[in-house]
């Protein structure tokens, strides 16, 4: 469906999110304002006497544009909630309210003007976009597809597919992408049993090789396809497909299903340091219900005819390019479709039985450039989406990030300067107790980690180090999205295969 360049409804339900919002804080604003004037004793005087014990006065301005601030708000809110529930397409309980009444718009435009209804198309009826879930629901077993993006990954690539072909379901079919690869990845993948599709002329990494072969597998597929994107440095466990492809058989509605992944062996303390962030995050997860934040690139596999609809909703109801599956332009790929895939009402889960043990960072430069991309990514990610009701768990997630850099530095500032100035200390119970608990959750939270995870949580400085390098790495990317710096990939050369 195409659209006017300014009524595209990704774009309108972004702004209409954020003119919502503005209005709401401006009443906010306005009503602290109005309560503080009261507090002072400035408030506006007496205006009219009734014949009765009562006294009116005449509210002050404030309460007055506050409320025209909210109601405007509530008005741009419906015109956001209207188009956005429109856009999801994948949601087959899809319910789109009705457009603003002709009563609702006149009021509209004499609380934010005629100009300001017009340019946010507040006075437009929209046609909501069809639905892209089958009709009828698809029945019987899903058939699976793998693709394995690859660039020179002869150490790890045997690995990898043995992983897949050593399930207890095992796969349909397994597609090595072999992208601009000039070692023995292509010979390697084809001696383990898997086929294998070179890229042509691709120069936009990972997310450009899998637009070139899913350009080819979509047009082929039917309801019942499913793709898994599996990274060559990762391992499934053995029982990943049979999980993730028994809910998808058992669901009809839902329309993805990631892996929570663990870290590799090795790396040493910086290595066991990811591996107790990915314990905490797989509990987090699992408390959650595996309703997932990001479809890890490590290993999730989604319905093929909602990949198909991504790239047709590209340029028009989500960021990039109509066409292409992923965004080019995204630093994070697996964390840019995800926002596309739940834009579009997706349905998605991360099972805590779908393991993928993957790639750690062996130091800490090669942390910094990974974890640069992948903070930078997620923040270019929202603000390519804008404020919607999909980003806003996302824009609160950075916003806290935000709010912890500030709060823990700011602590540990506040007790070096009590170190510096106080004479004495004396223990106090109570604080004494919450540090207890905190060590004890610090503790808990990582014991499948083993000995080496608790030993490393214990002394809580080491890790109070760890957070501070990736809330650097925060305000770095920051920094650089603020001044243009551009941001690129890192690649680490791995010496053997992990064991």
């Amino acid at each position: 469906m195409a659209y006017p360049s300014n009524d595209v409804p990704g774009r309108r339900a972004a702004r209409l999110s954020l003119v919502s919002v503005v209005l709401w804080l401006l009443a906010i604003v306005l009503l602290i304002l109005a309560a503080v004037i009261g507090y002072s004793g400035q408030a506006t005087g007496t205006t009219a006497h009734l014949p009765l014990p009562v006294t009116y006065s005449r509210p002050a301005l404030s309460i007055i544009f506050a409320a025209l601030a909210a109601c405007g708000a509530v008005l741009v809110g419906l015109a956001a909630a209207q188009t956005t529930a429109a856009m999801r397409v994948l949601d087959r309980d899809r319910r789109v309210p009705p457009t603003i009444s002709a009563e609702a718009r006149q009021k509209a435009s004499r609380i934010l003007g005629p100009a300001t209804v017009a340019h946010y198309q507040l006075d437009h009826d929209t046609t909501p976009p069809p639905s892209a879930i089958p009709r009828a629901a698809p029945g019987g077993a899903v058939k699976l597809t793998v693709l394995v993006p690859a660039h020179n990954e002869e150490l790890i690539i045997e690995t990898s597919l043995a992983s897949l072909w050593n399930q207890t379901r095992r796969p349909d079919r397994v597609l090595v992408v072999a992208d601009n690869c000039t070692d023995a990845t292509a010979d390697i993948a084809r001696g383990s049993g898997a086929e294998v599709f070179a890229t042509v002329g691709n120069v936009e990494k990972k997310a450009g090789a899998l637009n070139q072969i899913l350009a080819r597998l979509l047009p082929r597929i039917d309801d019942r396809d499913v793709i898994m994107v599996m990274d060559a440095d990762s391992v499934i466990t053995p029982d990943f497909l049979a999980t993730a492809l028994g809910r998808l058989e058992a669901e009809p509605d839902l329309i993805a299903v990631g892996g929570v992944f663990n870290g590799e062996p090795g790396g040493g303390i910086v290595g066991q340091l990811q591996r107790n962030e990915f314990s905490r995050y797989q509990r987090y997860i699992s408390r959650r219900g595996g309703k997932v934040f990001v479809l890890t690139g490590t290993a999730s596999i989604i319905r093929g005819y909602a990949l198909d609809a991504v790239a047709e909703a590209r340029g028009s109801l989500i960021p990039g390019h109509h066409g292409q599956v992923y965004d080019t332009l995204a630093l994070t790929e697996d964390n840019e479709l995800t926002l596309a895939l739940k834009t579009l009402g997706a349905k998605m889960v991360s099972p805590r039985e779908c393991q993928v043990i993957t790639e750690i960072m062996p130091d800490l430069r090669a942390l910094w450039r990974q974890r640069s991309r992948w903070q930078r990514g997620a923040l270019e990610n929202i603000g390519a989406y804008g404020l919607t009701r999909t980003t806003a768990l996302y824009w609160r997630q950075q916003l806290g990030i935000g709010y912890g850099t500030v709060a823990l530095n700011a602590y540990l500032l506040l007790m070096l300067v009590t170190l510096l100035a106080a004479d004495g200390f004396q223990m106090l119970w109570f604080w004494t107790i919450i540090g207890c608990i905190f060590l004890v959750e610090r503790i808990v939270t990582v014991a499948a980690q083993g000995w080496r995870g608790v030993l490393l949580a214990a002394p809580l400085v080491i890790e109070i180090g760890y957070d501070l390098i990736l809330q650097a790495v925060y305000v770095k990317s920051l920094i650089d999205i603020a001044t243009g710096r551009k941001s690129g990939w890192n690649t680490v050369v791995r010496e053997a295969a992990p064991q």
